[in-house]
Order: C-alpha cells, then structure tokens, then sequence
C-alpha cells in the first residue's frame, strides 16, 4: 500500500507538471520541469501522511532519472541497481520498516545497559548491518546475541561481520515471528509506525523483570522506566521499558 501511495505522488505531480507545459506560455525545459515534479511529488507525499523518510526518495526520484540519461548507460544497470535496492531496504517494499543505522554512542550504552542488567541473552530485532551486536559481542562474550534482520544484503553483512563471535547468531527473519520470552533485554531501532504493535508484543510475550530498549521511537501509550539522551549526532534517546510480572 505504501509503494502504491508513493507511486500515485509521483503520477499525480508527473499529471501536474505535464498539464503546466500544455498550457504554458513559454516553453518549460526538462531540468525546470523535473524539478518542479521533484517538489510536488514531495508535496503530495506530506499531504498523504507519508512517513518522513519518503520526503527525499520523492525529490531525488525524477532528478536521478533524468541525470542517469546523460551517462548512457546499458538497461541492464538499471535492473541491477532496483535489486540492490530491493535487498537493501526489503522491510520497506515489504511496507514494513526501513533500515536505520544506530551510532557508536547508542552501541556503548547498550553494553552498558547488558552490564547493568546482569543479561545472559540479548536480541536486536532489526539487525541491520551489526552496529550493536559486533561490538556488544566483544564486549560481552558470554552473553547469547541473536540478530535478527529481514534485509537479504544487510544481513550477510551482519552475519560476516560477526561470523568471529561465537555468541551472536545472525537469523535472516521476520521479528514478529519471534518469541521474545527468551531474552533477557530486547533492543529495536524500528519505526514509529510499527511501535503500536511491538508494544503489544514485547507484553504479550517477554518475561516479567526482562527490559525492552528502542531506540528513537516510543511505545504509544507506554511508560518507560527510563529515558536515556545520547550525546549522538541524532541526540538519539533510548527509551527502557520494564516488562511488569
């Protein structure tokens, strides 16, 4: 549905732009007009309620377009660089979360965290390229780390970045179809849109006592037992929820 959203801002602004040239006085060249497109597609995806990170593929689209045509290239590239994208950012074709990457001030306190809590298991839920357990693994080496990534390309890098760690297994999967009740602190980098139904899952299913962290985004409605600000770039805030018994 989301992939559908997207393309009907980029039909509707193609529509508007197409409709200014017929009635224009003046003849609009290509450049102008692209990026005219670039903006109202833009536009169109705010009016919608898309998520944030839409914005940039929106105005970068049709400008990459149209550059791409000065290079010639063979139509085989094209298809090559769609599946690179496809297996980069599959939780987002598959209209569920994108991939973002945490900072090293996130990954310190997150071992801080797993020192903290005494922890015998650890799960990131959405892995990405191993950020958090590569060095969580170092820190920790008698801690079982499960990572957790949906992405094909994102986590072969995950899994040979951490293939020298013994204590981290790299699983190609969905977290919704994990049992988090076997890990003692569960730590997502997600999205706003699916954190609704995390914060269902993680009470349904982790044990009472065990700590949920996410990174940037809350649970709705949650109370989280604390509120961690990083002295990251993002000024990331980690948001720690103790699972009640």
């Amino acid at each position: 549905m989301r992939l559908v959203k997207a393309l009907l801002c980029q039909l509707l602004a193609l529509a508007v732009v197409l409709a200014l040239r017929l009635w224009a006085p003046a003849p609009i060249t290509p450049w102008p007009a692209v990026i005219l497109q670039a903006l109202l597609a833009g536009l169109f995806s705010r009016w919608i309620g898309q998520p944030l990170w839409w914005l940039p593929m929106h105005l970068l689209f049709m400008p990459a377009v149209l550059l791409s045509q000065t290079f010639h290239l063979p139509a085989g590239w094209y298809l090559l660089g769609l599946l690179g994208l496809v297996l980069v950012f599959w939780g987002t074709v598959k209209g569920d979360v994108p991939l973002f990457l945490s900072s090293n001030a996130v990954s310190e306190a997150l071992i801080a965290i797993v020192r903290r809590e005494q922890a015998r298991s650890f799960a990131d839920i959405g892995a990405g390229l191993g950020t958090i357990v590569a060095p969580l693994a170092t820190a920790c080496p008698d801690v079982r780390i499960l990572a957790l990534e949906r992405a094909p390309l994102p986590w072969l890098f995950s899994a040979c970045r951490c293939r020298r760690h013994p204590n981290v297994r790299a699983k190609l999967a969905s977290f919704w179809d994990l049992d988090l009740g076997q890990f003692d602190v569960v730590f997502a980098f997600l999205s706003p849109l699916v954190m609704a139904r995390v914060g269902a899952k993680i009470r349904r299913e982790m044990r009472g006592g065990s700590l949920f962290v996410s990174s940037s985004f809350p649970i709705p409605e949650g109370n989280p037992e604390s509120v961690l600000d990083l002295a990251d770039s993002r000024k990331t805030k980690l948001y720690c929820y103790r699972i009640a018994p």
